[in-house]
């Protein structure tokens, strides 16, 4: 039997390789092929693991099988992503019986539903989706309410109820949390709202930092104060937009100083509004210190969810907060940058100016720790 090559990068072929080494139970999107032997197997197969130059690489059972390897009897790998297919069937299953259900669902409902403990559906839930199913149901809800509070024939009331929220009393206690304004004013598209907002000069260029009571709400980089303010607009297209004091320009000149000279945290209240899975990558993104950089796949590896580097990707480029969320610091799995809302160049630039103080950061370390 000819060895067939999959035309994979290199470094996911590593990635692989390490996995196997290792009979990492965890890897789970992929099996690998013995040549000698003509046996396909999975990462954690406690068979002798053969030489790296012997192995091929499938993304799935079927496609080692149609090289022509068949599946190994120690490890069965067939068994297991038929499970894996399974789960996830059952899983997407719930998703759908949340999105149509008229109340919440508990987690005992859904994991009857899915013919599961409460505990191995919560489990597997998360690792599907990448959320716990309460979140889901929540940000599913929201959503739902967004639309309502669009559309003129239901009453605010209506709405609330309609997108599954029990107590009305109770969703506008944290109706501000969860829409960023009251119903009201986000049913006018952001009436009432008031924004202070400022535009400087910094080193990427044109920069316009935007505030709510919550927080900052937006971080802006660009060509020009122009297109900056044009930008917010479109963000808020109904709010009341008003250019900050000098106190609020004091809050630009702290952005602008942590471009320059990267600190170890931009340290800022922040209002945040985004989907229970973006949330989740954005809180990833700000633990990322400055200097270092992470890729796609290790932050979808973070959150449980191995093959959701797309989607990841998609939360990156939503990302309306440029450097208090640091999506400039996620890179492709080869270490090269990958595209940027703002700009390829402006990321590689931030990259740069935080390898560059963090470098300096432990030579004065260094010299402090040989003066002792």
């Amino acid at each position: 039997m000819q060895q067939v090559r999959t035309n994979r990068p290199e470094t996911m072929t590593i990635n692989r390789w390490k996995a196997v080494l290792e009979r990492n139970r965890q890897a789970d999107d992929f099996v690998y092929a013995v040549v000698t032997t003509g046996i396909f197997c999975r990462s954690h197969c406690p068979a002798r693991r053969p030489k790296l130059e012997n192995v091929a690489f499938f993304d799935t059972p079927d496609d080692a099988r149609k090289a022509g390897y068949r599946a190994c009897k120690r490890c069965r790998p067939d068994n297991h992503h038929r499970n894996l297919n399974d789960n996830t069937r059952k899983i997407h299953e719930a998703c759908k019986a949340i999105c149509e259900s008229e109340s919440a669902l508990g987690l005992n409902d859904l994991a009857r539903l899915a013919g599961m403990s409460p505990y191995h559906f919560h489990r597997t839930f998360k690792a599907v989706t990448g959320t716990t199913p309460k979140a889901y149901g929540r940000s599913r809800r929201l959503q739902k309410l967004q639309n309502n509070l669009r559309n003129p024939d239901l009453s605010i009331t209506d709405a609330i109820f309609d997108a599954g929220f029990n107590s009305s009393s109770r969703f506008y206690e944290q109706a501000t949390a969860l829409l960023g304004m009251t119903p009201t004013q986000y049913r006018k598209g952001g009436t009432e709202l008031n924004i202070l907002f400022a535009v400087g000069e910094c080193t990427l260029g044109a920069i316009l930092v935007a505030c709510t009571r919550k927080g900052v709400c937006a971080i802006l980089l660009g060509d020009s104060a122009e297109e900056l303010v044009v930008d917010i607009q479109t963000y808020f297209p109904n709010a009341t937009l008003t250019a900050g004091d000098s106190d609020y320009e004091k809050l630009v000149a702290y952005v602008i100083g942590f471009i320059n000279q990267p600190a170890q945290a931009l340290n800022l209240p922040l209002d945040v509004q985004g989907t229970a899975f973006q949330e989740r990558v954005w809180s990833a993104l700000r633990k990322i210190p400055p200097g270092s950089t992470a890729s796609y796949k290790e932050i979808a590896e973070q959150l449980g969810m191995a093959n959701a580097h797309r989607a990841v990707a998609n939360a990156c480029g939503s990302n309306k907060l440029a450097v208090a969320i640091p999506c400039h610091r996620i890179v492709r799995s080869d270490g090269s940058a990958s595209g940027y809302r703002w700009g390829i160049e402006r990321k590689q630039k931030l990259l740069n100016l935080e390898q560059q103080t963090a470098a300096k950061h432990h030579r004065d370390c260094a010299v402090t720790s040989d003066s002792r």
